[in-house]
């Protein structure tokens, strides 16, 4: 089969599975109910990409796909809109969003091409709002709460609302940090501790993007990073005859020096 042929068949596929006679658990299905699948599905696909997974990446991005397919039969039951309108939208953006390409403006620069991309997203915006409008528009709510915060303060730095230099997004995340360890001096402070965190980490993802630094992949890179050490140190002390869990802080610590020295 040709790839058309094989994506009416999935259409046809989840229009079965949806059916009056078709699969029970499709058919219960809503918009907000398979919501979390569809995040998940985008997940494991930045896995399979972040291992050089192949196989598994053609899978997961399968996956990915039913997911669009399952969103865009609820909204065709719902006479909303249809696959087709999905694909055409999307197409409709890439032509509206690469002049360069698909217009008459001509070559440009990467700058050049990256500022006229804000240029027509933020008219996009503005066009499809009700008459109000903030540079903050758009950022989904539903992204990762690390992502978001690097996103709106990207947004906030376009219009000026920046520190000039990193240093000093730097100092502000000292500053955040005394504020968390004053916070904590006060037993009955929990509320305080738990809005001196959030600052702390909004500054951490605001200094990140100071630095050229993706925070969401550097903070999943840090945590492959500690699984590994951790499971490495598991693994010496299996060898050794020693239960992890059993052995006090200080020669757990030395665990993690030796695997990391390993490495």
């Amino acid at each position: 089969m040709t790839g058309g042929q094989r994506v009416r068949e999935l259409l046809a596929i989840m229009e079965r599975l949806r059916a009056a006679d078709g699969c029970p658990w499709d058919r219960e299905q809503t918009f907000a109910s398979i919501a979390p699948y569809t995040i998940e599905e985008a997940y494991e696909v930045a896995d399979a990409i972040a291992r050089g997974d192949m196989r598994h990446l053609k899978d997961e991005l399968g996956d990915l796909l039913f997911q669009v397919v399952f969103h865009a039969q609820l909204a065709s039951e719902a006479n909303e809109f249809d696959f087709d309108a999905v694909a055409g939208a999307i197409c409709d953006k890439l032509l509206r969003r690469h002049p360069h390409v698909f217009g008459a403006c001509g070559p440009m620069t990467q700058a050049e091409q990256s500022a006229a991309w804000e240029e027509i997203k933020a008219a996009e915006r503005s066009a499809a709002g009700n008459g109000q409008h903030s540079h903050l528009d758009g950022v989904p709510l539903a992204l990762p709460a690390l992502m978001r915060a690097f996103k709106l303060s990207k947004r906030a730095a376009r219009v000026g609302f920046d520190f000039e230099h990193a240093s000093q997004t730097a100092d502000k995340v000292a500053e955040e940090l005394e504020e968390v360890r004053d916070a904590a001096r006060d037993p009955a402070g929990a509320a305080a501790i738990f809005e001196e965190v959030g600052d702390l980490l909004f500054a951490a993802a605001n200094l990140a993007r100071k630095l050229d630094v993706d925070a969401e992949a550097a903070l999943r890179s840090a945590n492959a990073k500690f699984e590994r050490r951790f499971r490495g140190m598991e693994s010496l002390a299996a060898q050794r005859g020693e239960v992890f869990s059993e052995l006090k802080l200080d020669a757990q610590e030395r665990l993690w020096l030796e695997v990391k020295r390993g490495e």
